[in-house]
């Protein structure tokens, strides 16, 4: 299909911005630039019943977190059932993004999937390297599921969710919870997950530069920053898709986009996760660009009605930890 309208007029409006290539600036330069875009372009957030911010002190160290308490669900009632919890990774390249920058999205999900949702300010690169964030994310989830009666959730209903590489993020959690038996993961939303390293595939080649994606210089100064060594990029915690063995994962509902350069490894993920038994839905939406959940497009609309009625029919299912 060709462009949705609403994205050509968001595409010719970057064009006119006349940005600087990724690769040509410091961190610092870009992490100002990509807050003034996200001001611009992503369109006044959703009001929920309750914001709060926390530190949490995790094995992995202090990790802040802000936490959205959905609007329309009582939560004072005697005996009501305590609230399922989405712990939610932002994207960014793990260079980019901040509680601030997908506060929109989180929001969009709390309410969306009536749930709370505990968006996670993993550490950034290259001030921080791989495997920081996994190390980070991974704890912050375990801390969320030991302290659910002070947090008011219910640690049989916990998903994990991200975008681009908060997908990554949050696939790379699910394994690392997986290999260490705990905590109980339910169900992962993978939204344009970014999820092989090697950058060798055709959607990554082909349409770097194009439609809003980076370009093959940019893919290469997010991933300096990230990684220490070329070898890493093999690593099934920095490349899921490399992982030999998918079984007994979570269920996944993944979300692609037909111009989004990482197109193909979402697909090919959600392909291998079925091979490997795990129940999975990929839906891809055509027209669409890499990070449209955060715009106000008609199909960012969409694809978030159809993610959170993913995550409440998890929710809603009764299950819980596997015995």
């Amino acid at each position: 299909m060709p462009l949705h309208p609403q994205v050509q007029a968001h595409l010719d409006r970057l064009a006119a911005a006349n940005l600087a290539g990724l690769h040509t600036v410091t961190p610092d330069v870009a992490r100002a630039g990509a807050r003034r875009l996200t001001a611009a372009s992503v369109g006044e957030p959703e009001p929920v019943a309750e914001v709060t911010e926390r530190v949490l002190g995790t094995d992995a160290g202090d990790v802040p977190v802000r936490i959205y308490r959905p609007s329309g669900v009582p939560t004072g009632a005697t005996g009501a059932r305590p609230l399922p919890v989405v712990v939610f990774f932002h994207g960014g390249g793990y260079v980019l993004g901040d509680l601030d920058s997908h506060d929109g999205l989180a929001r969009a999900l709390a309410n969306g999937s009536q749930s709370v949702v505990v968006s996670v300010g993993y550490p950034l690169a290259p001030e921080n390297k791989f495997p920081d964030q996994p190390n980070a994310g991974y704890a912050a989830t375990a801390w969320i599921a030991d302290h659910a009666a002070a947090l008011r959730i219910d640690p049989s209903r916990i998903a994990v969710a991200g975008d681009s590489a908060g997908g990554n993020l949050a696939a790379v959690v699910t394994l690392k919870a997986r290999a260490n038996g705990g905590p109980y993961i339910g169900f992962q939303l993978l939204i344009y997950p970014d999820l092989d390293f090697r950058r060798t595939n055709r959607s990554i080649t082909e349409l770097a530069g194009q439609y809003g994606n980076i370009t093959r210089e940019a893919q290469q100064w997010f991933m300096n920053h990230y990684l220490t060594t070329e070898a890493e990029k093999l690593n099934p915690l920095v490349s899921p898709l490399l992982e030999p063995d998918l079984t007994a994962l979570p269920p996944a509902h993944i979300i692609t986009a037909e111009y989004d350069a990482l197109r193909d490894e979402g697909e090919e993920y959600g392909r291998r996760l079925a091979a490997a038994g795990v129940p999975v839905t990929v839906k891809r939406y055509d027209g669409m660009i890499h990070e449209f959940l955060r715009h106000p497009f008609d199909d960012a609309k969409v694809a978030i009605d159809d993610a959170t009625a993913a995550l409440r029919r998890f929710f809603d299912s009764g299950t819980g930890p596997r015995s």
